[in-house]
Order: structure tokens, then C-alpha cells, then sequence
């Protein structure tokens, strides 16, 4: 029987049959499901929502009106701007949200690293902060790049957990804003690239995405770093950016977070991790509701249906918006009203100052 299935599937089987067999990749095949099951195609989140996880560059200059009739759109009251910068940047950031749209557009700073080692750097660094959050900062945000690319003037990688760092975030603690930070990638990016790893891809497509144990540090290496550090500093708020990279162990990111009180999680750029297994998710999401924020990462206005379809609906097997980021389907976790709202507004209303609460009164 298998060598009949083997003959009558071969080019040449095909050929006599009068067929062709068409040549085409992987991204290429994208067969739309013949499954017929009950669909809600969302494109507009059922509670308002805070995304604590975007990039606006430049926003000193951007006409945020448009901006402002896309989040409208989403039903999104409040955007937190990860990519405030620092300084004079920052100041006109939040003059131009002052002029325009006061109470739609939260701002975070951001660190610049040139110079660790340097005597005082680190005294400046926690100064600085402390005059961005008197200039109209409401956090900290610190990009991958510390524990990747960011070197001391001795040239060495500084970890993220070097105590040179520790001024930083005793500041933030002080200044009751919080810190949220993104450490190395998914772990398969450090893999090899084979038959066996989950993210071939995305890796195929992106290669630069490509780690390796030298290359900046072991995976595991980063992600302990990262946890010395919440561990080391429990006064200051710190959130794990894209789950902690553990969307895809749930188990052991709840063992993480009854172990660091201080943390809380946000989903930007993971709820295809989180689609693929909705009864664990939402196990997760029940017990620890009280800690998880709403975030997506790239401002990309439609992406934000496959979000709201996972969070809110029931529906099975469905799409996620890309292919070389997640070739599996999708499933709703269904959350219940009050923790939808937990997740959309009310965690981020707790821990980040300054939002106005008036946008959410029900």
C-alpha cells in the first residue's frame, strides 16, 4: 500500500494522470481552510485599551491626528510611546502631545548607554532620568540592545544585570515609574538552523535574527541576567516585555513571576504563541490577571484583529496575520469581561502614572 501512495504521488504518476505539479515554497503554499466552524472578525477591541508596547519615532514632528483616527478605530484610548528618547527630543515629544491630544499619548524614556565605566556615568544616567520624568516621562523603556550590542569603554558586553546599571533602576523605584525591558529573542533564534527548529522560517527570512552561543551570549546567559536584576532591585516595577520570551511555557513563567512579585508580563509580538494553546492560556490569564498588560509592539493598525480575535472570541483555527512568524492556526482564549478589562486597561492604570483615568470610567 505505501508503495503504491509513494508511485501515484511522484511528478511522474502526476504527469501520466495529465497534471503538473506546481513548484512553489513554503510561504508560497497558503491553502485557505475548507473548515467551516463560527467566525467573529473583530476589528475593534470590545473594551477601550491602553497598548503599553508601541514605537513612534519622532513623534516631536508627527501629526498625531492621523494617528489618532487609527487608534479610534481600534478603540485604543491610550498609546504608550516606547521610543520617547531622551533630553531635548523628549521634551518636544511631549510639548506636541500637549498642544494636540493631552490625555491620548504616554511617553517613555529611554537610557542612551555610551559611556558605562566612565567615572559618574552612572550618576548622570540616574540624573537624566529623573529630568525626563520631571519633562513629562512616565517610565523606562531599555531596548534588547543592553545584554546584545551595548559594550563598556573597555569594549566588553555589559550584562544586564552589571551593577554599574543598578543606579538606573534604584531611580526608577524611586521615582515610582516602571521599567520595561527587553532581553534577548525567541530561544530557538539560537538554535540550529534545521529541520527541527520551530522558527526555521523567520530565520530563513530574516537572518539577521540569527544568535549563537558567542553571538552575543547563550540564551540562557541573558535571561538569567535579566532575572538577577528583578530579583536584585524588588522596589522597582519592571515589565517583561513579549512575555519574557516564555509564551511558549506558560508553567514556567507563572514559577517566575510567584518568584519576582515586582514583574508583570506584556504580550507584544507573542499572541501567536499564546493562540496556539487557548486552555493553558487561559488558565494563565485567570490566575494571573492582575499582571498582564495589553501590548502589540509594531504599529501595524490591522494586525491588531488577530489580538483582539485570540483574547476575546471562542473561535477555532484561524489564521495569523504572518506566515513566516507563525504557521500554525490560531484559537480564541475567550476571556471573561472583567478580565478582559484587566488586560486592556485597568493593570496598566495601576502601574503606569499619569494616564488619565477619565477615558475609562464605565
Amino acid at each position: 500500500m505505501k508503495k503504491y501512495l509513494f508511485l501515484l504521488l511522484t511528478p511522474a504518476a502526476l504527469q501520466v494522470c495529465g497534471q503538473t505539479t506546481p513548484k512553489m515554497d513554503f510561504e508560497s503554499y497558503n491553502p485557505p481552510a475548507t473548515l467551516v466552524v463560527p467566525t467573529h472578525q473583530l476589528v475593534k477591541a470590545k473594551f477601550p485599551f491602553i497598548d503599553v508596547h508601541n514605537h513612534q519615532f519622532g513623534m516631536a514632528d508627527k501629526d498625531l491626528a492621523k494617528l489618532i483616527a487609527d487608534m479610534d478605530k481600534l478603540n485604543m484610548k491610550v498609546m504608550v510611546n516606547l521610543s520617547g528618547e531622551s533630553g531635548e527630543p523628549l521634551q518636544r515629544s511631549v510639548v506636541n502631545i500637549k498642544k494636540n491630544f493631552p490625555n491620548r499619548f504616554i511617553v517613555f524614556a529611554n537610557v542612551n548607554f555610551k559611556g558605562v565605566g566612565e567615572k559618574g556615568w552612572a550618576e548622570k544616567a540616574a540624573q537624566q532620568l529623573e529630568a525626563d520624568v520631571k519633562n513629562g516621562a512616565n517610565g523606562l523603556k531599555i531596548y534588547k540592545s543592553l545584554g546584545f550590542t551595548v559594550n563598556d569603554i573597555d569594549g566588553k558586553r555589559v550584562a544586564v544585570d552589571d551593577a554599574r546599571l543598578d543606579l538606573i533602576w534604584k531611580k526608577a523605584g524611586a521615582l515610582k515609574i516602571p521599567v520595561i525591558i527587553h532581553t534577548a529573542d525567541p530561544k530557538p533564534f539560537w538554535q540550529p538552523m534545521d529541520e527541527k527548529n520551530e522558527r526555521w522560517l523567520e530565520l530563513a527570512t530574516h537572518p539577521g535574527r540569527k544568535k549563537s552561543d558567542t553571538n552575543p551570549a547563550p540564551w540562557d546567559t541573558l535571561i538569567a541576567e535579566q532575572h538577577r536584576m528583578f530579583k536584585k532591585h524588588p522596589g522597582t516595577t519592571f515589565i517583561a516585555a513579549h512575555f519574557g520570551w516564555y509564551p511558549n511555557d506558560l508553567a514556567k513563567l507563572g514559577q517566575l513571576l510567584d518568584e519576582m512579585p515586582n514583574v508583570v508580563v506584556e504580550f507584544g509580538a507573542v499572541i501567536a504563541e499564546l493562540g496556539r494553546q487557548p486552555r493553558m492560556a487561559k488558565q494563565f490569564f485567570t490566575q494571573y490577571q492582575d499582571r498582564i498588560l495589553f501590548g502589540k509592539d509594531s504599529w501595524v493598525p490591522e494586525e491588531y484583529a488577530t489580538y483582539f480575535r485570540v483574547l476575546e472570541t471562542n473561535d477555532e483555527y484561524f489564521p495569523y496575520h504572518k506566515k513566516y512568524h507563525a504557521f500554525w492556526a490560531m484559537y480564541g482564549i475567550g476571556l471573561p469581561d472583567e478580565i478582559l478589562k484587566k488586560v486592556y486597561y485597568k493593570n496598566a492604570l495601576r502601574i503606569i502614572p499619569n494616564i488619565d483615568k477619565t477615558l475609562f470610567a464605565e
